[in-house]
């Protein structure tokens, strides 16, 4: 892949539009943080669900300190590029801010109750794809897996390029270079479905809904990336180099101030969240001058210093494995390949033995989980009832009819049942968790 044309900032339906002193990717993160999507992270769960404590991190804090990051890392990586004479002098500042703007978007199609809620609204329409009656009837069997293993990724592109600003059109008209750094998984359900081999890692999920597939082949026609054909003849693309750059962001955040919340939320003790954190950290002694700061004052500084090794350990990875990353054949994550992959491999794992499986979390996700299916039962009857009647909203019962304008919900381009079934989960992946139980507690007439 070619770094000029990567690194392409024109809008999908503005041809040759000239940038104006506000580059489009500066632009493109305005568009995302002025959107509703993006204002009801601060009300959906990152690790701890429905939690009262204020201190805690929910989905837009997590985001914006994910594009903070990022926007790091790439300021680095175009500096090094630019160096390297990979792209012209005064390019970097293009790296750093696609980066952010994607970043931003991250997790912008992530439903209600993190991945608990993702399993819970998959494992719902699984169950009813089993013996499919009414709206479920007539679906192609290869779009099931759209649904039965929901994926927040696919959601966050369907918003971005379709749901949100001009709707139906072209969605917040991002560009190019964006939506390239935001698709981890450059492919259909369907695709990965026919392929037999799924051990690259932009194959690990699909990150593509049918209906969008067709501007994503735009983007990434726009911006060369590497094609490769799955053994129905479909196509899917090796990842935009900024990808791993994202994800990295991700990862660095998610990992080490996991650790900060699961101390507040007293998961996990001082002394573990310290032992921890200092590996990542260069020069440890840091450790000596803070004997008069309170613990959390102390797990802060170990926090913020940490994120800065990070950053330098996954620039370091990724310049390692540049080629490999421009020529498709890489397959990692930065962080696993950094001089820290141990110690961020110890942060993981004391996270999946404590802080996932901590007794509050639990029972709030399994309220979760049931939330989802009850919001989603009490959906069905309108779907149902508009199949029924050919699709035609002014002839829906009057039950559902107070339903749909109980709920707001939107039902245009709702035409057949794969759109019926979309429409669907693009209302429950938008609730925030709090108007999730709202709305269950009205469905089931509590």
């Amino acid at each position: 892949m070619d770094w000029q044309r990567l690194l392409n900032t024109q809008r999908l339906f503005k041809d040759k539009e000239e940038e104006a002193a506000r580059p489009n990717y500066t632009m493109d993160a305005d568009r995302i943080i002025f959107s509703a999507p993006f204002r009801r992270l601060a009300n959906k769960t990152q690790v701890h669900p429905l939690h009262g404590h204020d201190h805690l991190r929910h989905r837009m804090i997590h985001s914006n300190e994910v594009a903070t990051v990022g926007r790091s890392l790439g300021m680095q990586i175009g500096a090094w590029l630019e160096a390297e004479k990979y792209i012209g002098q005064g390019e970097a500042h293009r790296v750093a801010g696609i980066i952010h703007a994607a970043c931003l978007a991250h997790d912008i199609g992530n439903p209600p109750f993190g991945h608990s809620g993702e399993e819970s609204i998959g494992k719902w329409f699984a169950e009813r794809f089993q013996e499919p009656r009414g709206v479920f009837r007539g679906i192609d069997a290869g779009l099931w897996p759209e649904f039965e293993a929901f994926e927040g990724n696919a959601q966050g592109f369907r918003i971005l390029t379709r749901l949100e600003m001009y709707r139906g059109d072209y969605g917040m008209d991002l560009s190019a270079a964006v939506l390239g750094a935001f698709t981890k998984y450059p492919m259909t359900a369907r695709t990965r479905t026919a392929l037999s081999d799924h051990s690259y890692v932009g194959a690990k999920k699909f990150g593509l809904f049918q209906g969008e597939a067709k501007t994503y082949a735009e983007v990434a026609d726009r911006l060369g990336l590497i094609a490769e054909t799955a053994a129905d003849g479909s196509t899917w693309w090796r990842r935009h180099p900024l990808v791993f750059l994202v994800e990295a962001a991700d990862d660095i955040c998610y990992n080490i101030v996991d650790l900060e919340d699961g101390y507040t939320a007293r998961d996990l003790s001082f002394d573990q969240v310290r032992d921890l954190l200092l590996p990542l950290i260069e020069s440890p002694s840091n450790d000596d001058n803070l004997g008069s700061h309170t613990e959390y004052e102390k797990i802060s500084h170990y926090r913020a210093v940490a994120i800065g090794g990070a950053i330098a350990a996954c620039v370091e990875a990724f310049k390692a494995n540049h080629d490999a990353i421009l020529n498709g054949t890489y397959s990692n994550d930065l962080i696993a390949d950094s001089a820290l992959g141990p110690a961020f491999a110890r942060i993981k794992k004391t996270a999946r033995e404590q802080l996932f499986v901590a007794p509050r979390k639990t029972k709030l996700e399994v309220r979760g989980r049931n939330v989802i299916r009850n919001v989603l039962d009490g959906l069905l009857p309108v779907f149902d009832a508009l199949a029924e009647r050919g699709w035609d909203e002014a002839k829906l019962p009057d039950y559902e009819r107070q339903v749909v304008r109980a709920l707001e919900l939107d039902l245009r381009g709702v035409t057949d049942s794969y759109s019926a079934l979309h429409a669907m989960t693009d209302y429950v992946s938008g609730m925030t968790d709090r108007y999730a139980v709202d709305t269950a507690d009205m469905l089931m007439g509590r």
